[in-house]
């Protein structure tokens, strides 16, 4: 869809991308650079293990939802995928590795039929358990979770025929996933049905928990949620198909914080099961039900005197008997970042996209749509294959249709890098403990002389240039450090350390730093598309240090203000130069501050790059802690163009540098921030490891 020129021209993305707030932001208006993996926790730690390794995206795959949130002293849901990827066909291999101290991703390739009926292995903390393909079945049995046991992901498995042949079986607690007291669990893409009791239990303080892309089917109760007197469970349902179910679907008592959205209940006509209830809120629980789809269902909403239910553009057809709501609940993108599909659309969604999934737990060609990385190993001591890292990429052969991993062991390496445009799918991984340990850095300037003649240009200056579509680069810096203090006689002191000028580039985990132009994110050409997604990850800079005309979208990273090289205080985070009809430059969910003096950076300013009015540049700074540094007018003219000609605008940021709505200060009504999200900027792309 195009858009005019103006600031209120949005649209809705057709992807969901997991995009949790660590607290550590949104609870700090005071963050500045200098802690490294410690902000982000374990979503972006990169172990050297895995990074040698290139596991495929489904095994380092992470929860969104409420496992997604730090608490507990686990920061995330992220399962076995520090440990060793291990295949499994008997029972009895399940049960070794899914019951071991050490981290697992158990993949079940196969069927297991559980001896006796009804066994339930009892899973310890650190464990992904994932069926192969469609291939993976539990037949008569499943999984239970402990007290305190956690981060446990279960996934792309189907978990059948637990049944007894009595439908109200009080006899038989035959679970498909039972916890007890556990804590960050993600249940994903899963069909679970024909058990002897519930299909999920969530009982017992058990919290931390997201279910979603489930197949939900042919039993009496799903999915019951509490029994306690405690009110302690976070639990996030989404994008479940629930069908041909009688009750508890799900049933939520005493649950502090239930989050409900885009599933499908459905109550098939002229079948022998009837519903009885749909979802529940029971005793203290309090519910938010959003744009879900009930069809056939009896009684589809119901609560208690004592519960609060919230519901939002919920879809009723052929429904009957009892559907309720009332009371205040809460804000669930207090918690966690997250995109809502349309209510229409949930039915046919879920019924293509809901349990196990071909491409999920395999890794052949066939069902993963690609090869095997190859992986490449650099270190200065000479104990990998090459001793720079250019001279890696130098060896990616043109054209390549399948991943390389640069594996980059700890050390400075001063050198610039460039990706060519014919070298796609390439990883650059840094396989320290730390992504302070391998760092790429050179100080090449705009003005510094060229060997042979001329000078660099801005462009030019980059430390590592990246020109090739799919490149991802994690847990390393990425840095220039031109000394502008010392070179006050050369004519341009912008100073790059990473420029991109490619389609889907993923920056996971890295920092990038510089004074004057510090990441610049561009596009191959004007009419090219030029997506970046940059998460977990630090910038710091002092003047226009994020611009350039890509889409590109900076979430969950902490942007650092630094002082210039006379040790004053005044610079401009961004200047996009996006083009019209492009989306360009997004701040969500993260952090801008730093050791500079109180009111004195813009958020922002336009740069219509050789003077081109036909440009149409944007910034957009949403869900982010602000700190004192910001001007309270955050936007400036630039270069002759007004700001207010062009897309400039926040939604709901916070910290000291904050501030209200206003002619010189626009924000984003809730209609036009549903357009404006992570989703929306990177379209059909969804980043992921690899």
């Amino acid at each position: 869809m195009s858009e005019q020129h103006s600031r209120a021209r949005h649209r809705r993305g057709r992807k969901a991308l997991a995009a949790g707030v660590p607290l550590a932001l949104t609870a700090s208006g005071v963050l500045a650079y200098g802690t490294d993996l410690g902000l982000f926790g374990a979503d972006a730690q990169q172990r050297a293990a895995a990074a040698t390794a290139a596991a495929p995206a489904w095994a380092t795959a992470t929860a969104d939802g409420f496992a997604s949130v730090n608490s507990l002293g686990q920061n995330g849901t992220y399962g076995g995928r520090d440990g060793q990827i291990v295949t499994v066909k008997t029972q009895a291999d399940l049960e070794k590795y899914a019951t071991a101290a050490e981290p697992y991703v158990i993949v079940v390739a196969g069927t297991i039929n559980m001896n006796p009926v009804g066994k339930e292995i009892k899973v310890q903390p650190d464990k992904t358990i994932v069926g192969a393909g469609t291939s993976g079945h539990i037949v008569g049995g499943g999984f239970f979770l402990g007290q305190g046991v956690h981060n446990v992901i279960i996934r792309n498995l189907t978990i059948r025929d637990a049944y007894q042949g009595i439908w109200n079986d009080k006899d038989h607690d035959f679970d498909a996933v039972q916890m007890d007291g556990a804590h960050h669990v993600w249940i994903d893409h899963n069909e679970l049905r024909h058990m002897a009791d519930g299909l999920i239990d969530v009982r017992k303080d058990s919290t931390n928990v997201t279910v979603s892309w489930n197949k939900l089917s042919q039993n009496n109760k799903t999915f019951g949620i509490g029994w306690t007197e405690n009110v302690k469970t976070d639990i996030t349902v989404h994008h479940n198909w629930i069908r041909e179910t009688e009750q508890r679907n799900p049933s939520t008592d005493n649950a502090a914080h239930a989050h409900l959205y885009n599933n499908f209940l459905e109550d098939v006509a002229g079948t022998d099961i009837k519903s009885s209830y749909g979802n529940y809120s029971r005793g203290k629980t309090k519910m938010v039900l959003e744009n879900s789809y009930f069809q056939g269902m009896n009684n589809p909403v119901t609560k208690d005197s004592t519960a609060t239910l919230v519901q939002k553009g919920n879809t009723f057809v052929g429904t009957s008997g009892r559907n309720e709501s009332g009371g205040t609940a809460f804000d669930p993108k207090s918690f966690y970042g997250y995109t809502l599909d349309r209510t229409a659309d949930v039915p046919a969604l879920l019924k293509s996209g809901a349990g196990p999934r071909s491409s999920i737990g395999t890794t052949s060609a066939a069902a993963a749509g690609t090869k095997a990385a190859t992986t490449l190993t650099v270190a200065k001591d000479g104990s990998g294959q090459y001793s720079t890292v250019q001279a890696a990429v130098n060896a990616v052969p043109a054209n390549n249709a399948s991943r390389v991993v640069i594996a980059v062991k700890p050390g400075t390496y001063r050198e610039t890098v460039k990706v060519p445009s014919n070298k796609p799918h390439v990883t650059i991984q840094g396989t320290g403990g730390s992504r302070k340990e391998t760092v790429i850095v050179y100080n090449n300037a705009s003005g510094t002389p060229k060997p042979g003649g001329g000078t660099y240009g801005t462009g030019g200056s980059a430390t590592v240039a990246v020109e090739a579509d799919d490149f991802q680069a994690r847990n390393l810096t990425i840095s220039n450090d031109f000394d502008e203090k010392a070179n006050q006689n050369l004519s341009g002191h912008q100073a790059v350390a990473l420029r991109t000028a490619a389609d889907k580039v993923f920056l996971d985990g890295i920092i990038t730093e510089g004074d004057q132009d510090t990441l610049l994110l561009d596009t191959a050409a004007k009419d090219r598309l030029g997506r970046v997604y940059m998460k977990n990850s630090y910038v710091t800079g002092n003047v226009d240090f994020i611009f350039g005309r890509a889409s590109a979208v900076i979430d969950r990273s902490v942007i650092t203000l630094k002082k210039r090289w006379d040790g004053t205080s005044a610079g401009y985070v961004t200047a996009p130069s996006t083009a019209a009809n492009r989306k360009g430059i997004l701040i969500a969910n993260s952090a801008v501050n730093g050791d500079v003096s109180a009111s004195s950076f813009y958020l922002g300013r336009p740069w219509h790059a050789g003077g081109d009015a036909t440009l149409d540049p944007q910034t957009t700074v949403r869900n982010t802690t602000l700190g004192a540094a910001v001007k309270s007018t955050p936007w400036t003219d630039m270069s002759g163009f007004s700001w207010k000609d062009d897309r400039f605008a926040e939604y709901k940021n916070t910290g000291a540098g904050a501030g209200g709505a206003s002619g010189d200060r626009p924000h984003l009504t809730d209609a036009q921030a549903a357009g404006q999200e992570v989703a929306d900027w990177l379209g059909d792309w969804t980043p992921t490891a690899s």
